[in-house]
């Protein structure tokens, strides 16, 4: 009896891995992803199998299903409003307007205000007073959450807010803030305050689904004002980590309609994690000072395409005469890389801005393997010495620029939901060059006779990280 039951197991995990064969050869997004999962399930099915279903899924299709029933009622909620939207819609003539909101699935709009917000101090002093300012609802969601001295003062003026009377709304990931103690949650709970995890494996499809994380730091008041950018809730972010040391990120406060996508994008989260559906102000508020145009660009492994790589994409294409970028994990797929060479070989000054110091090993090593390449493209690659860069800002010319949670990466690209903020104003673009180049100042430039200095095992280590991007 024993070995029949032996013998049909092995029989089903066979058979299940050649059916998981089946699914990764249609899904899969990319051909090398697909053959290295087909020949992992034939053949090692034991390891392969489970593997595959908790890394190896190409899309949240829990989250595609109820995005269906998410957007009916919200183009319901919208049309309430529509007349009163249209008239900060940016032109869509624009090819290049277009493309971003096709790949945001939402117009850009114009009459908005932005405020650079330059590490933790400025960071931390803004969101808190936004939040003190409150008077009907917040939305705050964060990757990592931390019950230190900075988590506690975001849950003090949180349960302020709550106590106020105001609609608190607290969603975080499980996986990013796996050490918040339920203690800290139930202090939350117990003021009125709405609290859950993003839960990415609700439900018996996606029970397996540990791959998949809610990267998006929001926050909306009122539905007038908005924060989004790279900092988390943790006192490293202060620069009080003796790891990390000094912590330059960057976020941004925005006022106005483009606003609106940064509480939508909350929104869907919230159903998903939660199943209900917020009642919240869809009035677009407009700030008359600085009149500025907007894309909010939320991605993620639910939508139909790559949507944060197609973006990243699309501003490398647009630029003429400049690109910067910084990014703390720089790992680009093959599109993004050549992407960014094509710009330099067209004289483009495309300059790369990351860390000295490594946070993820792997990631780190993994750079090696393509930079040669990039430097003999004419690509500049910088690295940040005083701490830590966690910065995710792009400039394009003097155009625009954009500020938000995506890393280049894949993780970033495929499997995290993130959001962008997309600013094409002449006057934003100054202060992220400003803001850039005091950075540059701090940075030494990576060489090519650096990197072909370096030992052969070293170089063996850094091209075997490379093979593991996809999983990074």
């Amino acid at each position: 009896m024993a070995a029949w039951l032996l013998g049909l197991m092995i029989f089903l995990v066979h058979v299940g891995g050649a059916l998981s064969a089946v699914l990764a050869l249609m899904s899969s997004r990319t051909s090398q992803g697909a053959i290295a999962w087909i020949i992992s399930l034939v053949t090692m099915p034991y390891l392969a199998l489970p593997a595959y279903w908790i890394f190896g899924r190409p899309r949240f299709y829990g989250y595609v299903s109820a995005r269906g029933q998410r957007d009916t009622v919200l183009r319901r909620v919208l049309q309430q409003y529509r007349d009163r939207f249209d008239s900060h819609v940016v032109d869509s003539d624009d090819p290049d307007v277009r493309v971003v909101e096709q790949l945001a699935m939402m117009p850009m709009t114009s009459g908005n205000q932005t405020e650079l917000l330059i590490d933790g101090e400025a960071t931390f002093d803004s969101l808190f007073a936004g939040i003190d300012s409150a008077r009907s609802y917040i939305l705050i969601q964060f990757f990592i959450v931390r019950d230190d001295a900075l988590g506690r003062r975001l849950k003090k003026h949180l349960i302020g807010a709550a106590g106020r009377g105001v609609r608190v709304h607290f969603l975080y990931d499980e996986i990013g803030s796996r050490q918040l103690g339920e203690g800290y949650l139930k202090d939350l709970r117990l003021s009125g305050i709405g609290v859950s995890a993003f839960h990415s494996s609700r439900g018996w499809r996606n029970r397996f689904q540990l791959n998949f994380r809610n990267h998006r730091k929001i926050l909306v008041v009122d539905g007038e004002q908005g924060w989004l950018g790279g900092l988390n809730v943790g006192i490293e972010y202060l620069g009080q980590s003796e790891r990390h040391g000094a912590w330059r990120d960057t976020h941004l406060k925005l006022m106005g309609p483009g606003v609106l996508g940064l509480q939508e994008a909350f929104w869907e989260d919230w159903h998903w994690a939660t199943g209900s559906m917020l009642n919240l102000s869809w009035q677009p508020w407009v700030a008359h000072e600085q009149g500025r145009n907007v894309a909010i660009v939320p991605s993620g492994p639910a939508d139909p395409q790559e949507t944060a790589s197609l973006l990243i994409q699309h501003q490398i294409h647009s630029a003429r005469e400049r690109l910067w970028v910084t990014s703390p994990y720089f790992v680009p797929d093959e599109g993004v890389q050549d992407a960014l060479r094509l710009a330099a070989m067209r004289g483009v000054d495309v300059r790369i801005m990351i860390p000295e110091r490594p946070d993820h090993l792997l990631v780190f090593l993994s750079a090696f393997a393509f930079l040669p390449a990039m430097l003999k493209a004419g690509i500049r690659v910088y690295r940040y010495l005083p701490g830590f860069l966690h910065q995710k800002v792009m400039l394009i010319d003097d155009q625009a620029a954009s500020v938000g949670t995506v890393n280049l990466d894949n993780r970033s690209f495929r499997l995290n939901f993130e959001i962008t903020a997309l600013v094409a104003d002449r006057a934003f673009a100054a202060e992220v060059a400003n803001m850039l180049e005091a950075d540059l100042a701090h940075c030494r430039e990576v060489t090519l006779q650096e990197l072909r200095s370096r030992s052969l095992w070293r170089k063996l280590i850094s091209r075997g990280a490379y093979l593991l991007a996809p999983v990074q």
